[in-house]
């Protein structure tokens, strides 16, 4: 199955996967005016627009995560949800979007780290990542035991986002990870959400995560997300991921 590639050419890689964690990766990589066009990882608004316009409302404040130079923003806009605030942590990609839509000035466009947002508390309806925590832990070897830095690294996300969405506030995590890896990370006890999934795509399926902010976890998803706290088991054999010149390996992380 190949990934979602940008229309002109494919990007230029890190030389190993933990390159995709760093700014400055992503700062080298955005300065190249070939790769100017939008690149769509796991899937354009098209694929899963009908499973994320339900759980949007006009009047929403919203916030995208790790927005690159992906075209999700401009397509809210455009489906009807005008008031979209977008970051990314590379001030090269946040000015070229600026400068790119500057005509829809209900888009903002912000230099942030998600990890720690600077925004206050509630201040979004819905957050949306796509594929932003996929690129933070493409440094992981093995899906089955994350290490304690990745599994911090996901916490810090997810805690700013569950700071900053409004009572009965949507998170929307778009990934290429199953439940089996990701939902662990998704059901802790102090975000405070509710949590369920889809599946979209075809072919190959992508997976949607829905929480909403105020609602309570399963007796099981709880029991999930106990695994992360839980001591390292057997050693396994370690699954090495590897590099390809269209970034296939970024949808077999299934963390």
């Amino acid at each position: 199955m190949a990934s979602p590639r940008a229309p002109e050419s494919s990007p230029d890689l890190p030389e190993q996967n933990r390159g995709y964690c760093e700014v400055q990766y992503w700062d080298q990589r955005y300065r190249g005016s070939a790769h100017s066009a939008p690149y769509e990882w796991f899937g354009d608004f098209s694929s899963f627009r009908a499973l994320l316009e339900p759980e949007l409302r006009p009047e929403d404040r919203l916030l995208v995560l790790g927005c690159g130079n992906s075209a999700l923003s401009y397509e809210l806009y455009l489906g009807g949800f005008p008031d979209v605030t977008s970051v990314d942590y590379s001030s090269v990609v946040v000015a070229a979007m600026r400068a790119r839509y500057a005509h829809v000035p209900t888009l903002r466009w912000e230099t942030m780290d998600v990890r720690a947002l600077d925004f206050p508390t509630a201040s979004f309806d819905v957050v949306l990542e796509k594929g932003t925590l996929d690129a933070l832990m493409a440094g992981e070897q093995d899906p089955w035991t994350v290490s304690l830095e990745g599994i911090h690294t996901v916490d810090q996300v997810l805690s700013e986002v569950s700071r900053v969405l409004t009572p009965g506030g949507r998170f929307i995590s778009l990934t290429s990870a199953a439940p089996h890896f990701r939902a662990r990370h998704y059901a802790q006890a102090q975000y405070g959400w509710s949590l369920s999934h889809a599946t979209y795509g075809s072919g190959f399926h992508f997976h949607l995560y829905l929480m909403r902010k105020g609602g309570g976890l399963s007796e099981a998803q709880l029991r999930l997300g106990s695994q992360l706290q839980l001591p390292p088991g057997p050693p396994t054999s370690p699954c090495f991921l590897q590099d390809s010149d269209c970034e296939d390996f970024l949808s077999a992380i299934q963390l």
